[in-house]
C-alpha cells in the first residue's frame, strides 16, 4: 500500500456522512479553475461518452454543449446531487467506509473526480474501482487545487506541498494495474495561499492528472 495508517488519518475522524449531511451550495474553487476544468473536459471527453462523476456536487463542470450518453453522479449529499443539471442518475455512498462501487465492469468511458481526491482514505481501492468500471481505452481525470476542508483531508495531503500532492495522485494511478502512465497538467500557485485569502489575487492553482486504461481488456 502507498500510505501508512497515520498518513490516512484525519483531524476530524467523525463520520463523513454526518459532515456532509447538510448541502453546501457554494463553489469550492474560483471561476478560473472551473473554466479550465470545463475546457479540459471539452477537449478530452468524446461526444456520447458514458461518464461517471465521482465525489460530485451540485455544480457540473461538464461543457453544456457536450452531448453525453449518460452521466452518473456519486456523492455524499443527495440534495446537492439532485441540483446537478447534468446528472442522469446518482447514488450516495461513503467511499471511506465502502470503496466498492455498485457499478458494472467496463460500463463507463470516462471517470471524473474534481477537487475531492484529498479526502480519500482508501484511495488505492477507489482507483482500482475506477479502473474496473472503465471500458478499454477509457479515461480518468482527477483534478484538484490547494483548497480543502483541512479537518477532513488525509494527513499525507494536508502536510504535503502542491508538488507532493501531484506526485501522490500519480502514484495512485501508477499503483493501479491497467492504467497507462499518467499525464500531468500543472499550473502551480503564483501567490501564496495566505495572500490569496487576504484578497491579493493570483487565482487558484490548477492540477489535473489524466490516465487512460489500456486498450487491451486484460483484468488479470
Amino acid at each position: 500500500m502507498i500510505l501508512s495508517p497515520q498518513q490516512r488519518s484525519k483531524l476530524d475522524e467523525s463520520s463523513d456522512t454526518f459532515f456532509y449531511g447538510q448541502p453546501r451550495f457554494v463553489t469550492h474553487v474560483d471561476e478560473g479553475f472551473i473554466d479550465q476544468l470545463t475546457q479540459l473536459y471539452g477537449q478530452r471527453l468524446q461526444p456520447n461518452s458514458r461518464v461517471l462523476d465521482l465525489m460530485s456536487s451540485w455544480i457540473s463542470h461538464l461543457p453544456a454543449d457536450l452531448p453525453l450518453a449518460e452521466v452518473v453522479g456519486h456523492g455524499l449529499n443527495p440534495e446537492e446531487l439532485a441540483r446537478n443539471p447534468r446528472l442522469d442518475r446518482a447514488f450516495v455512498q461513503n467511499l471511506n467506509v465502502n470503496p466498492q462501487l455498485p457499478l458494472e465492469d467496463g460500463s463507463f468511458d470516462a471517470v471524473l473526480m474534481a477537487v475531492s481526491v484529498q479526502y480519500l482514505q482508501q484511495a488505492e481501492t477507489v482507483f482500482g474501482e475506477m479502473r474496473r468500471v472503465l471500458a478499454p481505452g477509457g479515461l480518468a481525470i482527477v483534478s484538484f487545487s490547494n483548497r480543502m476542508f483541512p479537518q477532513k483531508a488525509i494527513a499525507a495531503w494536508r502536510d504535503g506541498s502542491e508538488a507532493d500532492r501531484v506526485n501522490l495522485v500519480c502514484r495512485y494511478f501508477q499503483a493501479t494495474p491497467g492504467f497507462q502512465a499518467p499525464e500531468v497538467i500543472s499550473q502551480p500557485s503564483q501567490v501564496p495561499l495566505f495572500l490569496q485569502l487576504m484578497g491579493f489575487g493570483g487565482g487558484d492553482p490548477f492540477y489535473a492528472i489524466i490516465a487512460q486504461v489500456d486498450t487491451a481488456d486484460d483484468r488479470s
